[in-house]
């Protein structure tokens, strides 16, 4: 095995990580969870370092850009917390790829992907680095579809929401997971990682 496994796993395809926060009865709005707190915002901060690039769909970027863009003075506002900075300071540097067919242009270093998307995240796929990250509730779903999401992370919020959108939902196919790690917050919340059973 030795060289040869090595030299092979050199040119493995960097993964691409999904991430969402979700409550118990699966309800994914960005709003329905526990509000984040230090300890959330440092997971999510190192979720952030170990990625080489962050993939949105249209609605995300928009969001994400609204609440985490460092303002054009170069100074982060003042209701800003502390504990938030590190996230904020991650999220405004990162390389960013947008999923959309109605945006003309991006800013935020960021760049349009358009055309056949699973033709086009197999080419980033192919990239060295460590590894892509996607968020949002539309984009994963279609990606799932494809077969293209390596890995999932769920934030399992201790909340029953009584309302959607709920998770991936409209799959085409079930996907068998296999649990690779589990994180337990002082909130209640439970960070759970899964990989795609191989078929």
């Amino acid at each position: 095995m030795g060289d040869a496994a090595r030299i092979e796993g050199e040119h493995e395809m960097r993964p691409l990580r999904y991430s969402i926060n979700v409550t118990l009865d699966g309800c994914c709005h960005h709003e329905a969870g526990l509000p984040p707190d230090e300890e959330s915002m440092r997971y999510w901060s190192a979720e952030m370092a170990r990625a080489d690039a962050l993939l949105f769909g249209r609605v995300t970027y928009e969001m994400m850009a609204q609440a985490w863009r460092k303002p054009a003075t170069g100074t982060w506002p003042e209701w800003m917390d502390e504990w938030e900075l590190p996230f904020a300071e991650a999220i405004d540097k990162a390389k960013k790829y947008v999923v959309s067919s109605t945006l003309s242009g991006v800013d935020w270093n960021a760049e349009l992907v358009r055309g056949d998307l699973g033709h086009a995240l197999e080419r980033l796929k192919q990239e060295p680095g460590e590894g892509l990250w996607v968020g949002g509730v539309t984009l994963p779903l279609a990606l799932a579809d494809l077969g293209l999401i390596d890995e999932y992370e769920f934030i399992v919020q201790p909340i029953l929401a009584g309302h959607g959108p709920t998770l991936l939902a409209g799959l085409r196919e079930r996907i068998q997971l296999e649990l690779v790690e589990r994180h337990e917050f002082r909130s209640g919340a439970v960070a759970v990682r899964y990989r795609p059973v191989p078929a």
